[in-house]
Order: C-alpha cells, then structure tokens, then sequence
C-alpha cells in the first residue's frame, strides 16, 4: 500500500532537500510557492530525482505555465478550481506513468501544435532564466533590491541588472507592471 506524505514546504529548497531525503513518488507543486515558483522546484527535481514523478496544481488557467509545467517534467497539470474533482484521478494517472491534463489544456496543446506546424519551427517559449523568474517573484512580492540580494547571496548591483532584463524581455516598464505581470502568469498571488 503507497504512503502518502503530506509536507508543507516553505521554498524550493525545502521541497528539494525533502525529496531528496524521502525519495516520494509523486510531488505535488503549487505554482506559488513561497520566494520561488513550484516550476523551478520541478526543475530542480527532475535533475535531482528523476524517479519523483510531479504533478503540478495552480489556480491560474495560464498557457504558458503549463507549457512550462510539462517542459520543466511534471506529468500533470491540475486547476485548484476543479482539484476536488480531478486531483485525486490526476495522483493516480501520474502514478501509472500516464499524462493528466484538463480539457483547457488539451486545447492549449493542439493549438500550439497546430500553430508551430504553420510556423515550421518548434521555438522555446520560455522567456525568463530560472534567476530572472525568481528576481521577478522577489520584486513583485515588494522586497527592495538589497533585500533580494541577501535572499540570494548576490550584490544589488546583480539584481539591478536582473530586473532590468525582465523589463526589457518583458516589454515593462517599471515594478508596478512587473507585479501585474507576476499576478496575471501565476507567480505569486493576487
């Protein structure tokens, strides 16, 4: 019979070094995680325990979270709106090895699909490093430069130059755009 563990976690960190040391076969991620997102401790996981499967839980029906969900390893991507409905079944399809996926993102998928056949390519959609998604988190959640630096054990200097490519890859402008940004992609909560 499968044990369940069910562990809060405070960052991805924390949910690494748990991993690490309980081994569990199936994660469940929450996007907003405390001070970093469930989609850089599904990276970090992946790498780390290849064994763990991951399964993903959000409230924000956003596209391109799920794309980076699946490209980041986890096997599911469930909506905390419909998680009383669908999360048990997505736990056991992620079990059995098989995808699990709501009707939103079936459609997201053949529309991708559909779109980069015209295209003829099969571009990244992934815009922001790891860094540069955690600085942004930091930024929109209020801390101040030199608070993110010690955070992260880098110089302000370093986050300057970290916000200051968010902006520009993002098309922003200032940090009131970047927190709207943050709270329209999931990355931290409204």
């Amino acid at each position: 019979m499968p044990l369940f563990w069910r562990i809060f976690l405070h960052d991805r960190a924390e949910a690494v070094a748990r991993a690490w040391e309980h081994r569990p076969d199936l994660a469940v991620l929450d996007i907003a995680m405390p001070r970093l997102t469930g989609l850089q401790a599904a990276r970090e996981l992946s790498r780390t325990c290849p064994e763990t499967r991951i399964l993903i839980l959000t409230m924000y029906d956003n596209e391109q979270y799920f794309f980076e969900a699946l490209g980041a390893g986890a096997s599911g991507y469930v909506l905390k709106s419909v998680a009383d409905r669908d999360l048990v079944e997505a736990c056991r399809a992620t079990m059995r090895g098989e995808p699990f996926l709501y009707p939103g993102a079936v459609d997201a998928l053949i529309r991708d699909h559909l779109d980069r056949g015209r295209e003829g390519g099969t571009g990244s959609s992934r815009t922001l490093t790891d860094r540069e998604e955690e600085i942004l988190k930091l930024v929109a959640e209020g801390h101040t430069s030199q608070q993110i630096a010690d955070l992260l054990v880098i110089s302000p200097k370093t986050v300057e130059r970290h916000r200051a490519n968010v902006l520009q890859k993002l098309g922003l402008k200032d940090r009131l755009e970047l927190t709207r940004y943050a709270i329209r992609v999931g990355l931290i909560e409204p």
